[in-house]
């Protein structure tokens, strides 16, 4: 297998990384797969992926023969996507200094899978998370995508979370 090249996304890219998020929802199969909430996210998706220092990053894998990186890109320009964010949380006797880091996200385009792309866009995210000094990572996995984690040192933990949509 090549060497897998990540990058971290650039305002550029923001239509590509909705697409992939969508093709996360669409197999996980909890909503239908509309996209008309896609012109509302995409100006705040294109400022954070703007801001370098922000609490945001999305690392993607550029589709062989992409135009050119950060340009308008062609449907399909991307073919893997991992996003993450850092969170506060009053410190504690394990994280005296609170910082947590969320992945959310992880995608890969159905044509592309099985070649290691989002492992790659993952080692890249857990590296990004620990220079910001994070030390817990949380995600929420599929199934299908259970091994892959396991594999990069995350663990099945109960689930307490209750959620409120306002």
């Amino acid at each position: 297998m090549t060497r897998v090249r990540v990058r971290r996304a650039v305002p550029g890219d923001a239509e590509e990384v909705l697409r992939l998020r969508q093709v996360m929802i669409d197999s996980m199969a909890r909503s239908s797969p509309a996209t008309d909430w896609h012109a509302d996210a995409l100006p705040v998706l294109r400022a954070k992926l703007a801001d370098p220092d922000g609490p945001f990053a999305a690392f993607v894998v550029d589709r062989p023969g992409r135009p050119e990186r950060g340009g308008p890109s062609a449907r399909g320009g991307l073919s893997a996507l991992v996003a993450g964010t850092i969170e506060y949380r009053i410190g504690g006797v394990h994280d005296p200094r609170g910082t947590d880091g969320y992945v959310f996200s992880v995608a890969t385009d159905p044509d592309a899978r099985r070649r290691g792309h989002a492992r790659a866009c993952m080692e890249v995210l857990l590296e990004w998370f620990r220079e910001r000094g994070a030390h817990r990572i949380r995600l929420t996995a599929t199934s299908q995508a259970e091994p892959l984690y396991a594999s990069l040192g995350f663990t099945r933990r109960p689930d307490p979370l209750l959620e409120l949509r306002l």
